[in-house]
């Protein structure tokens, strides 16, 4: 196990008290939409709204956290029923078409904003991973858990608004770098409030233009 990452307190007391804010924010605000959502979600196939799903946190010396993310669901009910834990694929028929739109909105995340006031994420992270997935990714891809050591996983993160969406192995090889990258911001206050406020601004225009995926 690695040595913990260098989180410089005032960079954590004040991603802590913004992480907050937002989520507040952002709830108060989207909130309207939550019925409009769910309708079409129920719509379009049966099933729960909103889709909870166990992954990994925030980690240290000995201590993993377990939680259990939200989402609105936008693939069948059954979509795993038959593979177990697979990444989603570039037109893939488990995606409802409600749920092609939330993903490329990003808007299918909102409920997310609750695991963020409770402290199991931030919103800016690296993404937090299935525990079904977690040994092979290990396994794999040198220092693929320290990505996480001292670091709250997010709803967005500087992976996710460069890369989208992992698809293949090679793409979650691929964002690690970015991902120790942001945990090397929460060094100095001053870099990572420029990398939160950036990759902020990087999702909402994703969200804008429906680049994601």
């Amino acid at each position: 196990m690695k040595e913990s990452t260098y989180v410089h307190p005032l960079a954590s007391m004040g991603k802590r008290l913004m992480d907050i804010l937002i989520a507040l924010a952002g709830l108060a605000i989207t909130l309207p939409l939550f019925p409009f959502i769910a309708l079409a979600i129920r719509l379009d196939s049966p099933g729960p709204i909103i889709y909870q799903q166990m992954r990994i946190g925030y980690q240290k010396e000995n201590y993993i956290r377990l939680f259990m993310m939200k989402k609105f669901r936008t693939m069948r009910n059954d979509a795993e029923s038959g593979t177990g834990p697979v990444w989603a694929q570039k037109n893939d028929p488990r995606i409802t078409k409600t749920g092609n739109f939330l993903r490329k909105t990003r808007l299918d995340e909102l409920p997310q904003l609750w695991n963020v006031l409770v402290g199991d994420m931030a919103i800016v992270g690296p993404r937090p991973e299935r525990p079904g997935m977690y040994n092979k990714l290990e396994a794999n891809i040198p220092f693929y858990s320290e990505r996480t050591f001292d670091v709250v996983p997010g709803i967005t993160g500087l992976a996710q608004v460069n890369m989208g969406y992992d698809e293949t192995l090679n793409d979650v090889r691929n964002k690690v770098a970015y991902d120790h990258a942001y945990a090397l911001s929460l060094s100095s206050p001053w870099e990572w409030l420029k990398m939160d406020i950036y990759v902020m601004f990087k999702t909402i225009f994703v969200m804008v233009t429906g680049r994601g995926q």
